[in-house]
């Protein structure tokens, strides 16, 4: 009872009235008032007040005795459903004409923080519930389990999605690629470990080429921005585009022969090192017990300034 009442006021009833619809669903047969009260825990002064209101929205029917006496029955569940998907689905298509008519242009693209995994993962679904023509998403299985529903509803509205998946995909949705050879490939033994990867992970969405969130999950902690700059939606698709693209050399010219010219090749050595390994490029960008240090993560140490 008490998921169904929090869902019906994230619908827009409040606590009372969700409690009265509720126990008159409950009930089978029409309730008076004062039985209304005593089995949903509206306050008696309050629910005649309360039932009056479910009335004036058609949530409940009045039926008046021949002695006078007023007993409420409800809208039945199916139908009030309906009746809510409608009128939400109105509400929404005139907030689509009317709020785009009064925003003002920014005087700054918008840019802010998230730094906990429940914001950030919020932010990621309203991203890619909000694609309309193409979505770019490089992904862990961690964020793709609570993901995948909403990039397969985009795909099904005919959104291009492309999408970098770390590892083998449960079920792969849209232009999925699974990324089985890492770039850059360790350089150094004990490096760049698997598990490494998988506690130091990144995330990065797309949509439109408009909006984009990039962030970071580690040992339960996660950081990230989300950004309507063009210059960062620009430098996002790019990664993930870039990085699709390597995995398809990687898996048309084979991975030892790709691996030889990534661990040998003088340039690459000297321009990546171990210096991008998606582990350390985490910890260097701030993730908990690390300091930025040039290009490279180091462990954490207090300076007097810390203590201060």
């Amino acid at each position: 009872m008490r998921d169904v009442v929090e869902q019906l006021q994230r619908l827009g009833m409040s606590g009372y009235e969700a409690k009265a619809y509720v126990t008159l669903v409950g009930a089978g047969q029409p309730l008076n008032g004062y039985e209304v009260a005593k089995r949903s825990g509206v306050p008696r002064s309050t629910v005649y007040e309360t039932l009056g209101k479910l009335v004036a929205k058609g949530a409940a029917y009045e039926l008046r005795g021949s002695d006078d006496a007023t007993d409420y029955l409800p809208l039945p569940p199916r139908s009030l459903l309906e009746r809510m998907r409608r009128e939400f689905a109105d509400s929404i298509g005139a907030l689509e004409v009317a709020l785009p008519a009064i925003v003002a242009p920014p005087k700054a693209y918008l840019i802010h923080s998230l730094k906990d995994p429940v914001a950030l993962l919020d932010r990621a679904e309203d991203v890619v519930a909000g694609a309309r023509s193409d979505l770019f998403v490089s992904i862990w299985p961690e964020e793709m389990k609570p993901l995948s529903p909403l990039i397969r509803r985009a795909v099904e509205r005919g959104v291009e999605t492309s999408v970098m998946h770390f590892g083998a995909a449960r079920e792969p949705v849209g232009n999925l690629y699974e990324r089985r050879f890492p770039f850059p490939a360790p350089l150094h033994e004990g490096e760049g470990s698997v598990k490494e990867d998988q506690d130091h992970r990144l995330l990065v969405v797309a949509g439109d080429r408009r909006e984009a969130l990039v962030g970071g999950f580690a040992g339960g902690t996660a950081w990230g921005v989300y950004t309507e700059d063009p210059a960062v939606v620009a430098m996002a698709v790019e990664y993930v585009r870039q990085d699709i693209a390597l995995q398809i050399v990687a898996d048309r010219v084979g991975h030892e022969a790709m691996r030889e010219i990534w661990t040998t090749d003088s340039e690459l050595r000297r321009f990546l090192g171990d210096r991008d390994h998606p582990a350390v490029l985490l910890r260097a960008a701030g993730m908990p017990g690390h300091r930025l240090h040039g290009s490279l993560a180091s462990p954490a140490t207090p300076t007097p300034h810390d203590h201060a």
